[in-house]
Formats: structure tokens, C-alpha cells, sequence
């Protein structure tokens, strides 16, 4: 019986010998030239050894199991650790240290010495301090520090979730890569996307696939480029595409800060208003997407669309905003800030011209047409080279302003207008439309108005101040007033030439017919001379600082987007 005892003793000090061997004792002889493959069990609850054959033995480790390779510390309730092919595999509560701030946590593992790669099963988590990783299936390098899933992994960051279908995480730089059917939702936004490249410290998301982020009231689609999702702002490229409601905008590249609205387009730019049919298209455009403001330079043109014949608007620079102004009388002027440039345009409407003018809704107490809201009224102005096409009308001049308020384009600094073979010129042109088409025209200062007759004569009519209509995109009506003066070719009732007539009044009157001239009127203190056709003086068929300026006129929509 004491036999027996001594016996079990000498095997309880053989048997814990063993468990010390396996924790403290230098590595096995094969693996003595790699300490750092080598895996130690530092603890255990309880241990077992297995002797499978004459060269291979496993290690039964169960309750609170702590492992270690290295600098990384590998924790479970139970783990297998076979010494020959260096390998641990791990159940339960599992949690991987690499000796830095990345911890991963499973409910199994599979962990190959040798090359330090992990295989982590069912309920994954990987996490830096700042990101959460959660998959059901993770494979992990402890080599390279890269993660990597292939059946399904979500990443939270803050209150960002982005999920897909596979994934690579980076742990020495903080970065994932993200690939099939890839979703990043935050509270103010959505992206979805095929590939995805995310920095967790920088919350930086970059493009290299069809791109799609919807905040709810703006849409963004690109193809490459980045987001901070810090800071909200980004660059797209590829042609990217930005529209809500009532704007697209469309680009070679894009910079954009989503807090402010205001970004900055390249190349081949289309900028569209939806809500107020026109379109700009240039260079380059600063815009705000918050207060659709519009800055377009290199050889930009803006589009009026119509039905049946479009406005086009070219200049050195084009700026467009929404005003919230009204007008209260007919002396009020128009004062709108352009936050882009802090330029201010001014539009003053002169007291003495009202009179002659004498428009019902246009300056008096213009009202927003329709029920539209104010904010939603479009005003532009074009600067500097400035030309103006459209099939019935055409023009000229150094700047131009729009407002949709009062659908009245304005004409500064040398402006001249052709309508069919018609010309009017003078220091400033007031041109009122209806539907986008030429209804009504007033000219400030110096006014000429010359129409071509088809056998190249030029009936001419000149004053202070004009007024005219129009009626199917040709001049209906004009008249001038103050110190008036007018050329007038005379006709018979076959359309032969008798004569011109020179006279001067306080007011005259040309009426046309068919894009003819067919009658003349003149008020007040009227002096004139008839010449028979043949006896007209070369000095008489013409007024003075006559100008046919017809090398000015846009021939053609093309015109506007050359040279």
C-alpha cells in the first residue's frame, strides 16, 4: 500500500514538472533558431498532454488559457496547441493583443505559428480604439497587421456604419479597403459603392468605383475622389455629378465642402437650373449648392431654354444668384449682393424714361409671377465681351444683366441688337420678354434703330430715347422721342422706289408690315425734305454716327462657345 502511494506521488511530480516544462522551459529543439514563432502557455487551468505518435504531442489547455508569440498575448476558455506544425486552435472568449491598441475577439480560432496567420470564426470583432470591426469570418495577419473578410463585415467608426460584402483591414495605418456591394451610413448621409477605401483615424472615404451619396436632398455620383467625413469636405473625379431638386451639376473634377454648399468645378462644366430652365456651361464655375450662386468663367455660355427657340448668353465671366428682392415702385433700383465675388449690381430705372415707356407689369410694382417664392427668382449678369444668340434675336455689348423677376434683359456699355434685319443701338438697351421672347425694347440715351431693306437700303430713325415692340421675333413698332430724326425710303404700291424722305420732330413713329417698313408718323415740330429716288445727296442717306455693324452680329449659336 505504501508502495502505491509513493507511486502516485512520483507521478503528480512528473505530471507538474510537465505543466512547468511546457511554460518555462526553453522551446523544443526544432524551433530553437525562431524564438518569435515559438507559442508559450504562460497559464492555464487545466493542462493535458497527448502523445499522438513518436514525433508528434498536443497540449490540452482549458480555463482561462493565456497564450503568447512574441509581443502578441492570445486569451480563451480552451485551446489545442500542437508543437510540431506550431499550431493553436482556440475556443471560446477568444481575445488577440499584437502588443498594440488592435484587440480581436472570436468564439474560435485557428492560429498558424509559423507564418502568424489567425483564422477567426463566429461572432469576430476587431477594433483599434476607434473602429469596430464585426464579421463571422476574419482572417488576420499578425505579420502585415491586415484583416481580411470575405463572407459579410460591418465597420463602425463614431456613428458611421459601413458594411459589405468583403473587406481589408489595415492596422499599422488605421485603413480598410472594402469591395461588393459596399453601404456607409451616417445620420447625414448614405454612400454606396462597389470599392471603397476608408482611413478610420482621418474618417477619410476614397473612391476608386461608381460612387453613390444621397444626404436626402442632394445626390453626388463619382468615380473617384475622396470624402472627409470629419470634415465634410471632398474632391470628386471622373465626371462626377451633383443635383437635387432643382440643380445639377456636372464636371471633369469637383472640390466640394457639404457644410458650406460652396465647391468648385473643372472642365467641360454643365451647370443646370432645373426649376428656371437654364443651363451655364464653362471652364470653370464656383457654386453654392445651399444658395444656388453661380461664378462661371473660361469662355462660359449660359442656355435660356425655350420651346422653340433658346437664348444663348456668352461673356468672359457669367454670375448668377436667387434674390428674395421685390420692387416697390417704378424709382426703387435693385440692389443684389453677390456673395461669390462681392460684386453689387445695380439697376437704376430713370424717372423721365417711365413715361415714355409706360409698361403695365414690368416695373411698376412687379409681383412674383405664378405664386414662385422669392428665393426662388433667378438674376444673372454677364461681363465684359458679352453676345447674346438666339434664331429671332441677336446682340451685343460689355455686360448684361437678367433678373426673372421682371423678364428684362439690360444691355451696358455699347450695346447693339439685331432682330431679323433690323439694328438698334444706343447707351443702354432695356429688352422686356414674355415667355423668353422678345416683346418689348427700350433704349436710354443715343438711340438708332436701322432696318435693311432687301435692296440694301437702310431706313434709319434716331432720338434720346426709343421704344419699340416686337411681334414674332421681328420689330412690330419704334418709336423715338427727343430731338428725333429719321430716314425714310418711300414706295409705291408695287414696291418701286419714288424717293427718301429727312425730316425731324419731337416724335416719330415707324410701323412695319411683314418686316417692311410701310408707314412713318411724326408729332410736333416737324421739318423735313423729300428726294426723288434718283437725286438722293450721298451726305442725306445716312444720319449721323450711322453704323451698320453687322461684322458684330453672332451668326450663329457656335459663335459663342469658339474663340
Amino acid at each position: 500500500m505504501r508502495l502505491k502511494s509513493l507511486t502516485l506521488v512520483f507521478f503528480f511530480f512528473v505530471l507538474t514538472g510537465s505543466i512547468v516544462f511546457a511554460q518555462q522551459t526553453p522551446i523544443p529543439t526544432r524551433q530553437a533558431e525562431d524564438t518569435g514563432r515559438l507559442v508559450r502557455i504562460l497559464k492555464a487551468d487545466k493542462f493535458t498532454r497527448i502523445t499522438v505518435d513518436s514525433a508528434t504531442e498536443k497540449f490540452i489547455l482549458v480555463g482561462h488559457v493565456l497564450l503568447q508569440q512574441g509581443n502578441t498575448l492570445f486569451s480563451c476558455d480552451s485551446a489545442v496547441k500542437d508543437d510540431k506544425l506550431n499550431i493553436i486552435e482556440a475556443f471560446g472568449n477568444i481575445h488577440i493583443n499584437d502588443g498594440d491598441s488592435v484587440n480581436t475577439y472570436s468564439q474560435y480560432l485557428k492560429f498558424l505559428g509559423d507564418t502568424k496567420i489567425a483564422s477567426l470564426r463566429k461572432k469576430v470583432k476587431l477594433t483599434d480604439g476607434k473602429g469596430v470591426l464585426t464579421t463571422e469570418e476574419l482572417d488576420y495577419d499578425l505579420n502585415s497587421k491586415i484583416g481580411t473578410y470575405t463572407n459579410g463585415g460591418k465597420l463602425v467608426n463614431g456613428s458611421s456604419v459601413l458594411t459589405s460584402k468583403e473587406g481589408y483591414y489595415y492596422a499599422d495605418t488605421r485603413e480598410a479597403y472594402f469591395k461588393d456591394n459596399v453601404k456607409l451610413v451616417d445620420p447625414e448621409y448614405t454612400m454606396a459603392t462597389d470599392t471603397l477605401l476608408y482611413n478610420v483615424d482621418q474618417q477619410l472615404a476614397t473612391f476608386v468605383a461608381a460612387t453613390t451619396i444621397n444626404d436626402g436632398k442632394t445626390t453626388i455620383r463619382t468615380r473617384s475622389g475622396y470624402y472627409d467625413l470629419k470634415n465634410g469636405t471632398a474632391q470628386f473625379g471622373k465626371r462626377p455629378i451633383i443635383e437635387d431638386s432643382t440643380q445639377t451639376i456636372i464636371a471633369e473634377d469637383i472640390q466640394y465642402d457639404k457644410k458650406s454648399g460652396s465647391g468648385i468645378a473643372k472642365g467641360s462644366v454643365i451647370y443646370r437650373d432645373t426649376a428656371q430652365g437654364t443651363t451655364i456651361l464653362a471652364g470653370l464655375t464656383e457654386f453654392n449648392s445651399n444658395t444656388k450662386q453661380v461664378l462661371a468663367t473660361q469662355k462660359p455660355v449660359m442656355i435660356l431654354k425655350q420651346n422653340n427657340d433658346s437664348i444663348y448668353i456668352a461673356g468672359d465671366t457669367l454670375v448668377s444668384v436667387l434674390i428674395a428682392d421685390t420692387i416697390q415702385s417704378a424709382n426703387d433700383s435693385l440692389s443684389v449682393k453677390d456673395t461669390l465675388n462681392n460684386v453689387q449690381v445695380k439697376m437704376q430705372a430713370k424717372p423721365d424714361s417711365i413715361a415714355l415707356l409706360q409698361p403695365s407689369d414690368t416695373l411698376k410694382g412687379i409681383q412674383v409671377k405664378n405664386g414662385a417664392s422669392a428665393d426662388s427668382i433667378r438674376f444673372f449678369k454677364a461681363f465684359h465681351h458679352v453676345r447674346i444668340f438666339s434664331d429671332s434675336l441677336q446682340g451685343v455689348c460689355d455686360s448684361l444683366s437678367y433678373s426673372a423677376l421682371d423678364s428684362v434683359f439690360r444691355f451696358y456699355k455699347d450695346p447693339v441688337i439685331w432682330a431679323k434685319d433690323s439694328q438698334i443701338s444706343g447707351d443702354t438697351i432695356y429688352l422686356f420678354t414674355k415667355n423668353k421672347t422678345a416683346d418689348q425694347i427700350f433704349v436710354f440715351e443715343n438711340g438708332y434703330s436701322i432696318n435693311k431693306t432687301p435692296e440694301t437700303l437702310f431706313n434709319q430713325i434716331r432720338g434720346n430715347r426709343l421704344n419699340g415692340y416686337f411681334k414674332d421675333g421681328s420689330i412690330d413698332y419704334i418709336r423715338a422721342k427727343g430731338n428725333a430724326e429719321s430716314v425714310y425710303y418711300l414706295q409705291d404700291d408695287d414696291s418701286a422706289y419714288l424717293g427718301m424722305n429727312y425730316a425731324r420732330a419731337d416724335a416719330i413713329s415707324l410701323y412695319f408690315v411683314s418686316k417692311e417698313l410701310k408707314k412713318v408718323t411724326w408729332v410736333n415740330g416737324v421739318e423735313g425734305t423729300t428726294y426723288p429716288f434718283k437725286q438722293i445727296p450721298e451726305d442725306k442717306k445716312t444720319l449721323r454716327n450711322f453704323n451698320w455693324q453687322e461684322n458684330r452680329r453672332p451668326k450663329t449659336k457656335y459663335e459663342l462657345f469658339g474663340d
